[in-house]
């Protein structure tokens, strides 16, 4: 089955599952104490180029809850979009492990910005009040814009005069640098990330995540937290392994490189329907967009995709690094069938 749906639903790039499969030799020491994990750690410091600490964990969500624990006290709280993650698709495990408060910005593209965060830095040292600590941000965003290297600074240099951190989540970092053509040193440590979520199960990789801290008094506990997250893997370097050729041969960049063309290409073909109307500039893989809900019952006929807004009829594609222009001429096709049914 070929979807819209999510990049989550893609494919293994080759080169990756080779990785998995070459790891799977003799006996490794788990938990990370193993020589492919350690590999992999210096590839990792070797891409972002600067002394950092690396924690893989099982999944995003995990690495979002670990690193919000890293650089939070159950007093404090975190400021974020209304449409983030951590406050939609998370289950509210943030909250549950960091124990903290997720204080909500209404954003009409899904980005934060100082004025916003400005709003919510109240109360500060008054003991009746959750303490404001860290902004979390996600590059790309869940309404798939990027975040311009200016805005994330301006951002960092905030939260830095505020004695605050900016937790950045990375699920899709790499199309965000593939927008922008930039670095994942400049997307990030050029920048006051201060911990970031680094992403690859979207962009080609089979699973698991990093937890990248570029400051090394929150690096300190993590490894705890890590554990008590339960996203501690015992096989480490089967998850560890697949971040090596991931960065190494570049396929990082390949493949959200290619997610972005498909998505830009889509767009296009999408733009000779008057049915169609954008709801979101599309800078990355995905596409936000409303539809006659009569025309989007017929195409959920073949196939598989979510509603954003159901009550607005709007809905959200998402190409991968595997989508094909076959994919695209085909729900193009599905497309135009549904609209001249529909009339």
């Amino acid at each position: 089955m070929r979807s819209f749906a999510s990049d989550n639903n893609s494919s293994v790039h080759p080169e990756i599952l080779n990785a998995v499969i070459q790891s799977n030799k003799d006996h490794a020491v788990g938990y990370g104490d193993d020589a492919l994990t350690k590999q992999a750690e210096e590839t990792i410091k070797s891409a972002f180029g600067v002394e950092c600490d690396v924690f893989f964990v099982l999944n995003g969500t995990g690495a979002n809850s670990v690193a919000l624990q890293a650089v939070t006290r159950s007093f404090d709280c975190i400021i974020a979009t209304q449409t983030a993650h951590i406050c939609v698709d998370e289950c509210g495990a943030p909250t549950k492990m960091s124990g903290c408060r997720i204080m909500e910005v209404q954003s009409c593209d899904g980005k934060i910005t100082p004025e916003l965060i400005q709003t919510k830095l109240v109360g500060q040292g008054v003991v009746h009040h959750s303490q404001p600590r860290v902004v979390y941000i996600s590059q790309v965003t869940e309404l798939g814009t990027v975040y311009t290297l200016d805005e994330v600074r301006a951002i960092a240099d905030m939260l830095h005069q505020n004695n605050m951190y900016l937790h950045m989540d990375g699920a899709r970092i790499a199309n965000a640098c593939a927008y922008l053509g930039c670095s994942l040193k400049e997307a990030t440590v050029d920048v006051g990330v201060d911990i970031l979520s680094f992403g690859g199960t979207k962009n080609g990789m089979m699973m698991g995540e990093a937890i990248i801290s570029f400051d090394p008094e929150l690096s300190k506990n993590i490894g705890y937290y890590r554990k008590q997250s339960a996203q501690l893997a015992s096989k480490m370097r089967y998850l560890s392994a697949q971040f090596i050729p991931y960065i190494e041969q570049n396929i990082w960049l390949e493949n959200a490189t290619l997610a972005n063309q498909k998505a830009l290409k889509l767009a296009e073909i999408l733009k000779q329907y008057p049915a169609v109307s954008f709801t979101q500039k599309v800078e990355s893989n995905a596409l936000f967009l409303t539809l006659d809900r009569k025309i989007v019952d017929q195409l959920l006929e073949k196939y598989y995709f979510y509603f954003w807004n159901e009550a607005e009829s709007e809905i959200r594609l998402v190409t991968s690094w595997d989508t094909t222009d076959e994919d695209i001429e085909q729900f193009s096709l599905t497309l135009a069938k549904a609209c001249k049914a529909v009339g």
